[in-house]
């Protein structure tokens, strides 16, 4: 998923929808093996898998596939796969910022993947370090809102210095330093708070809102690179406004 922008709350509930619920499976998937590999099977000892296995749960990932990536990825069975993880700056249309992260076992094939995706939507490749500084790493918790408000949120987080609580109606995004995830993740859960996902992203230092014209474009490129197995998130620095949305939704 492109980050958490406006624009990516609607488009996940869009992948449901539209069919691309393989390809999102696949790339919980790959969360799942690669948490496992890097922290063990145990999730009670290894927090990166068990938000991972989450995340998959929330996705209505079953639970067969959850527990066979597991297996895969803690070096259990034959078909245990290792994964590089590969970052590639991007420009998109009118100067719009990209970070595209990669999992892959072929760095060349996701290259290719990468630069045919880019070309085809009229984006580029950045030199290493040319977009990166406009991002910095970030946990993102994101809330369902439904069953509780922002302030219920605001004071199970009030002892830790979250970076930001914004509620976007449905759902409510916690940020915070990457080292205080696990923790205020938990104070959610002790106050009762469930949460939907809790993941490291790269977050843009400052949004660029762009028009219907620009939004189109870049949600066309974020989407052609999202087809591809080996990119396993996106994260840009545009945003748009609720004008804008409205009149892509009405497409």
């Amino acid at each position: 998923m492109s980050g958490h922008s406006k624009w990516a709350t609607t488009k996940h509930k869009k992948a449901v929808i539209d069919g691309r619920r393989a390809k999102l499976f696949a790339k919980l998937i790959k969360n799942i093996e690669v948490a496992a590999r890097l922290g063990g099977a145990d999730l009670d000892g290894n927090p990166t898998l068990y938000d991972a296995v989450q995340k998959g749960r929330k996705s209505s990932l079953p639970n067969d596939n959850i527990e066979r990536a597991i297996k895969r990825g803690s070096g259990v069975g034959a078909d245990s796969v290792e994964y590089l993880n590969i970052m590639y700056e991007a420009y998109g249309p009118n100067g719009v910022a990209l970070m595209i992260e990669c999992l892959t076992d072929n760095k060349n094939r996701a290259a290719a993947d990468v630069r045919l995706a880019l070309s085809r939507s009229g984006g580029t490749l950045a030199d290493p370090g040319s977009v990166a500084y406009q991002f910095a790493r970030k946990g993102v918790i994101v809330v369902p809102g439904e069953n509780t408000n922002e302030d219920a949120v605001l004071e199970a987080v009030l002892e830790f210095a979250v970076d930001n609580v914004e509620d976007r109606g449905e759902q409510i995004v916690v940020t915070t330093d990457p080292s205080d995830m696990v923790s205020v993740r938990l104070a959610l859960q002790n106050a009762g708070i469930d949460y939907e996902s809790a993941d490291v992203e790269f977050v843009a230092s400052m949004d660029v809102q762009v028009d219907a014209e620009t939004a189109r474009k870049v949600i066309k490129m974020i989407d052609s690179l999202e087809d591809s197995d080996e990119v396993q998130n996106v994260y840009s620095n545009f945003d748009m406004s609720a004008e804008v949305m409205a009149e892509l939704e009405n497409d």
